[in-house]
């Protein structure tokens, strides 16, 4: 992996961002203000035409600040899966709803790692940054990865790093959240960490890839039970008239 850290560190890798709605966006439009050539992926062509003439879809990407990008040659969307085989990092932003059963739905992590897997070459850094459950990445997406022949930590990085993103927040954004990593191991930890350390303030590793996971499932959690818990004492000043 020690290529790899080079061209990270020298700012000549190129960098893909699988989708691109309110966590990749960000994400993409940083790595290319910091330097990098970066390839978007996004199977919805609408949006990638829309981002390709300047235009933000979403709020927290400012048109002018991706016009910037888009112009220099520095930011380009696709919907081609075949532009992996050019680039050295991959950061997987896509959708993880929940089915009806309250399960997440990780069919769009599975046929992304497929394709993935399809173009995946030596000195290359795959990270998971969609919320899933503890155990995803080393249950889930190494096995497909290692099943190409390449070697996880020598000659594949693997890690994951929860996204954070707080749609309209104007205080805490992508640069200065700070950021969790863990790896498949600790090779894969630092160089996912010298990636986001080119765009992000403060970028912190954990022990495993499992561990990552389970600070994202507990900030959600959190998040979660104090907005429960403000809509119940809304609901009893509203009956105290307060």
């Amino acid at each position: 992996m020690e290529a790899l850290n080079g061209k990270i560190a020298d700012r000549s890798a190129h960098v893909c961002v699988i989708g691109l709605g309110y966590v990749g966006l960000p994400l993409a439009v940083a790595f290319a203000a910091a330097g990098y050539q970066v390839t978007g992926i996004d199977t919805n062509i609408d949006r990638t035409a829309e981002i390709n003439d300047g235009q933000s879809p979403i709020q927290d990407v400012n048109s002018d600040e991706l016009r910037q990008v888009v112009e220099a040659g520095r930011l380009i969307a696709t919907a081609d899966f075949g532009v992996l085989q050019d680039v050295d990092t991959v950061s997987i932003c896509v959708p993880t709803p929940l089915r009806k059963t309250k399960d997440p739905d990780i069919s769009y992590i599975i046929a992304v790692t497929g394709e993935i897997r399809r173009y995946l070459h030596r000195h290359q850094l795959i990270v998971l940054e969609s919320t899933t459950y503890p155990g995803t990445t080393d249950e889930v997406i190494q096995p497909i990865l290692e099943a190409s022949g390449l070697k996880l930590g020598q000659e594949v990085g693997l890690a994951f790093s929860p996204e954070r993103i707080d749609p309209g927040n104007n205080a805490y954004h992508l640069t200065n959240t700070p950021k969790i990593i863990g790896g498949v191991t600790p090779t894969c930890a630092q160089t996912a960490k010298l990636l986001y350390e080119q765009i992000i303030e403060t970028v912190v590793t954990v022990s495993s890839c499992r561990a990552a996971e389970m600070v994202k499932l507990l900030e959600n959690t959190f998040r979660a039970v104090n907005i429960g818990l403000v809509n119940e004492v809304a609901l009893m000043c509203d009956r105290l008239n307060l």
